[in-house]
């Protein structure tokens, strides 16, 4: 039930203001990532230290973010509609916009996203609190248990990616920006393929 209601308000949106939502839901993000960095972490030289130019980036980073939406688009093939059924959400999200405005979007969200759930949450309270905060951020798979299992599952790869990376946000960034870009651009053109 919360899943359509939810559904519903998203589809009578018009896209300037789901992007504005969007847009709006990050800041929100990003606000309490800064504010809770500035008590959490001792000085701002160890805060930046998560941001470090490695090669776990792409070694790991980008690899686990195509493995992971490989996996994805295996299992839309497979399992059966429902069970990715969001409510057409990520397809009103993805669908009207160009490449350029998936790619800002995402990137958006992969860094405000993993600011907060690993640079600080996950910094500062471990793997298992922050990843399991981050499925209950996505509150528009609430409704669908594969959706939960499949983000919390997602969660914890991202978590531990931070962890084998030696606390590299920049990689579980584009991790996450591979994610959501790719599956962005599969959203745009998967009805375009069905008609």
């Amino acid at each position: 039930m919360r899943k359509n209601k939810q559904a519903e308000i998203i589809q009578q949106l018009t896209k300037r203001e789901l992007t504005f939502h969007l847009y709006a839901t990050q800041l929100v993000l990003l606000t309490i990532s800064i504010i809770s960095a500035i008590f959490l972490f001792k000085d701002l030289s160890t805060f930046f230290n998560l941001f470090r130019l490695q090669s776990t980036i792409i070694s790991i980073g980008l690899i686990s973010g195509i493995i992971i939406v490989l996996l994805d688009v295996i299992l839309m093939k497979i399992v059966p509609n429902n069970y990715y059924d969001d409510g057409g959400i990520n397809e009103k999200i993805f669908s009207n916009r160009s490449i350029m405005e998936i790619a800002l979007l995402t990137a958006v969200i992969a860094i405000s996203e993993e600011f907060l759930f690993r640079g600080v949450l996950q910094t500062h309270v471990g793997l298992i609190i922050a990843s399991i905060i981050f499925a209950l951020v996505h509150i528009r798979y609430w409704g669908n248990w594969f959706l939960i299992i499949n983000i919390l599952i997602l969660s914890f790869w991202i978590g531990f990616v931070y962890e084998i990376s030696n606390n590299n946000l920049n990689t579980t960034i584009m991790m996450h920006f591979i994610i959501d870009f790719l599956l962005g651009i599969f959203y745009k053109y998967k009805n375009k393929r069905s008609c």
